[in-house]
């Protein structure tokens, strides 16, 4: 048992299907007894003691408990238009390729397993029924017949249906073989969702009625509190105890379920089988019924009505850093059609049911944003130093790759939890620590409330949502101590948030995001009403939050921009892309106070996963991406951090991209390549107070444009220069030490520095980095060091340019410090452990150097250290 009483499902799956079950569909089922969540833990991160969230107490393998209204998860598969999904690139018609042999039959044993599970707990809800019938016409009924049909209405037909169902696909899948049809009994599934649409109907009857009987009879009421549910039959788990309430939930739970099932199993089957047509009908019908299921009947969005009488429904919720006393805490908060509430998880004791607590609350009609003057007299809000935050990013990677060698080595269950909780508790940390971006609101009857936020897009979300609501007749209202209760009380199953969004949170299968580097062309814009100078930004999601990569330039007075810029995006981990559209505002008064940055509006944004499958690709992949009207025009490809390792020997003699650096130094007869010189030199003049310069990137055509003309050695370089966007310079200056053939500080030094930094004696450490130093090529030594000068002084406009030594190590490092070809194959074996094993490294050994007071070449050249001379 996990502290505090916390039943944990057991490592090993039923199958590895169970697994690919929930994992196939990260938003829609987030299996919150597996890993770590919010749950699990107060506002600073320490664990609470509490019980299981209501229907999952004990249940093994697989969670089933709510997750999401029917009618929304049928909207995240298309809507139910009866159009099924377009297959996959990857299985040809007609063609059952291995993997794709292999995922059908994992898909159909994971989904058979939570059949058995779901038929179990049927069997538990009917249990008492026969009991309560045969007393209901004694002298003394526990409940009258009418209340018995009305809280078990259909279930013994929902059983039926699943029962057959199960007994008749369990020895296709024991006995399986590549020509196995089963299509026929998913058709059939559908074709009695008649019997849900009636049980749907009567559900709201059916708690309302088992929560009145529960309350007027005692004997009920220890009936419906703990209802015996058998385990699978290799569980060690005999029974669970599970509510008639969690029971009651499970039919409405599982047609969802069946068509994401459904939809699995259409992406593995080929075209020609004989199986593709009757799924496709059964997951047309099952789409259908979940859209035609009206969002009013979700019984979970009605447990509080407004003061105009109307159902009162969540809207939006999410998990924010709200800044209160000084100090940062996570809460959970709940927007509804007319309030909007802040809570946090309650402390509870073991076995009790978990609930949320109520932080404060605001009706929507007092609820107002603050102008520029007011953010002006608010406090300043400090951010948190880099240099931890850069450490906890460290320790998250360590820990990633002890927990990949315990489960290569077959460790402990135990030892593989413990280390999964230290990395959640780093992951926290580090989402409670790293948001910067303010997100005031006020109550305009008191008091002031502060969130902060990592991306101006979350800010414009919920920005947006709050006024969206004011737009309709809103009253003010004062919730009484009990309404709140009640209103409190609802927001655990009202939640579609359930975890806070880390890498532990995820199940081992799901993908683990893209490791290299995204190539993004945005082409242009359309569907502007009038004139405006327009740009756009680019966002990738990295260690649970989003980061802002890339900028283009301002397009001015126009309704249709037309940027064609490209951009190379470094992924760590990423699954989603963001672009943001904005107006540029040059009025200097509209200037927020937080940042000291003017504001300017946004016009749309949108969002894309980046599925492995479509951008791993070596061709361009167009799309559009369509918000609040306007639509967007972008390219992308992808290369992996594997392929960005590789570097082609230099035979090249002229130029100076992809040149040796003795011999570029050598033609130019200087100590430093003139390229690196000029970059550093327009930087320090006209860029050295740009935001997120070096961070943010430069338009990759020009970029290219540069890096002909240096190659070329062009009389007008310098004018060139001058002209040119001060972060095409930065970026120009980036791809020259990227494009050497080997990295600056070398392949045969690379495995020391890694063995260098991690050093834990600092005496022995400052020997080591400093003999590392004196080894490396004398050209290579002073670029070195005169690049280093150049990032300190960068760093020094720190409060302006937003870019601190940790910022600028995060971009060098990995660019300057990198694993020869060979090193990586002996030693990684994925793009996630490259990060995992490397990145985070060569980020601290540059650190290191940046943070040492300043290295002299002559002096290091110079002094004698105790210390071995070989490398």
């Amino acid at each position: 048992m996990a502290a505090g009483g916390r039943r944990r499902r057991p490592l090993r799956y039923q199958s590895l299907a169970a697994l690919v079950e929930d994992s196939q569909w990260p938003f829609l089922f987030l299996v919150s007894d597996f890993s770590y969540g919010a749950d699990d833990y107060d506002a600073e991160g320490h664990e609470e003691q509490k019980g299981p969230p209501e229907g999952s107490e004990t249940m093994p393998y697989i969670d089933e408990s709510p997750t999401m209204s029917p009618q929304l998860s049928a909207r995240s598969q298309g809507g139910g238009d009866g159009i099924s999904p377009t297959r996959p690139e990857g299985l040809a018609p007609g063609v059952e390729a291995g993997k794709g042999l292999e995922m059908r039959k994992l898909v159909l044993s994971g989904f058979l397993a939570s059949e058995e599970i779901y038929i179990n707990q049927l069997e538990a809800l009917l249990l008492p029924m026969k009991p309560l019938k045969a007393t209901a016409t004694t002298s003394q009924p526990v409940l009258t017949i009418q209340q018995i049909e009305t809280i078990f209405y259909k279930i013994q037909d929902i059983y039926e249906i699943h029962k057959e169902f199960y007994d008749n696909l369990c020895p296709k899948v024991q006995q399986w073989d590549s020509q196995v049809t089963m299509g026929h009994l998913f058709q059939k599934l559908a074709s009695q969702l008649g019997v849900y649409k009636a049980f749907v109907d009567n559900y709201k009857v059916a708690l309302e009625t088992a929560e009145k009987c529960s309350q007027s009879n005692n004997q009920f009421q220890k009936i419906s509190e703990e209802l015996k549910v058998k385990g699978p039959k290799d569980s060690k788990d005999s029974h669970t105890s599970v509510t008639m309430e969690a029971l009651l939930y499970k039919p409405i739970d599982r047609v969802t379920r069946s068509t994401l099932v459904l939809h699995d199993l259409l992406k593995h089957t080929p075209v020609d089988h004989p199986d593709y047509p009757l799924l496709q009908d059964a997951l047309r019908i099952s789409q259908n019924f979940l859209s035609s299921i009206n969002e009013d009947i979700d019984p979970r969005r009605t447990a509080v009505t407004t003061p105009k009488g109307e159902t009162r429904q969540l809207v939006k919720d999410g998990f924010l850093v709200e800044m209160s006393e000084s100090s940062r805490k996570l809460r959970h908060v709940f927007l509804f059609t007319d309030v909007l509430l802040c809570a946090k998880l309650k402390k509870t004791s073991a076995g009790k049911h978990q609930q949320y607590d109520c932080k404060w609350y605001i009706p929507l009609a007092d609820l107002v944003f603050p102008s520029p003057e007011e953010s002006e007299a608010s406090p300043h809000v400090h951010p948190f130093p880099d240099h931890e935050l850069e450490d906890m990013k460290m320790k998250i990677s360590a820990l990633k790759s002890e927990i990949q060698k315990e489960k290569a080595n077959k460790g402990q269950s135990r030892a593989i939890e413990r280390l999964k909780k230290k990395m959640f508790e780093n992951e926290f940390l580090l989402l409670l620590n790293s948001p910067t971006i303010p997100f005031r609101i006020h109550n305009r009857n008191g008091k002031s409330y502060l969130f902060l936020l990592s991306s101006d897009y979350e800010r414009s979300e919920w920005r947006e949502a709050i006024q969206k609501l004011q737009k309709k007749d809103l009253q003010a209202f004062v919730l009484s101590s009990v309404e709140l209760q009640v209103l409190t009380g609802s927001c655990f199953k009202l939640r579609t948030v359930h975890n806070i969004p880390v890498t532990s949170n995820k199940d081992d299968d799901e993908s683990p995001g893209l490791y290299g580097f995204l190539h993004v062309i945005v082409h242009s814009a359309k569907g502007f009403k009038q004139s405006a100078n327009l740009y756009c930004t680019l966002e990738v999601d990295s260690f649970g939050y989003f980061v802002s990569k890339a900028k283009t330039r301002v397009f001015r007075d126009t309704t249709e921009p037309k940027w064609d810029e490209e951009f190379e995006i470094e992924l760590e981990g990423s699954q989603s892309l963001r672009i943001l559209c904005y107006e540029k505002c040059y009025d200097k008064t509209k200037v927020n106070k937080d940042n000291n940055e003017i504001v300017d509006k946004i016009m749309g944004k949108g969002q894309i996963q980046l599925d492995p499958q479509t951008v791993e690709t070596k061709n361009w992949h167009t799309d559009v991406i369509e918000m609040n009207g306007i639509k967007v025009e972008f390219s992308m490809k992808f290369t992996s951090r594997d392929m960005s390792l590789k570097r082609t020997p230099s035979k090249k003699q002229t130029g100076v991209f992809g040149v040796k650096i003795s011999v570029v130094t050598k033609r130019e007869r200087s100590k430093v390549p003139y390229i690196v010189r000029q970059c550093v030199e327009e930087v320090e003049k006209r860029g050295i107070e740009e935001v997120g310069i070096y961070r943010i990137s430069g338009v990759a055509t020009d970029i290219q444009a540069l890096k002909a003309v240096f190659d070329a050695n062009n009389k007008d370089i310098l004018l060139m220069l001058s002209d040119m966007d001060i972060n095409a310079i930065a970026g120009t200056l980036k791809l020259y030490f990227r494009e050497l053939p080997e990295p600056l500080l070398t392949d045969r030094l690379y495995p020391a520095f890694m063995e260098g930094i991690a050093l834990s004696d600092p005496a022995a450490k400052e020997n080591c980095m400093m003999h590392l130093l004196r080894s490396l090529p004398d050209p290579n030594l002073i670029t070195f060091l005169f690049l280093l000068e150049h990032l300190k002084r960068v760093a020094e406009k720190e409060p302006i340019n937003k870019m601190s030594l940790h910022n600028l190590a995060t971009v060098f490092g990995p660019t300057l410090l990198r694993p020869s070809e060979v090193e990586s194959k002996a030693h990684l074996t994925s793009a996630a452990d490259i990060w995992s094993h490397d990145v985070m490294a060569q980020v601290q050994v540059l650190l290191y150097y940046l943070q040492h007071p300043p290295i002299s070449f002559a002096e290091l050249k110079r002094n004698t250290l105790y210390f071995s001379t070989d490398v």
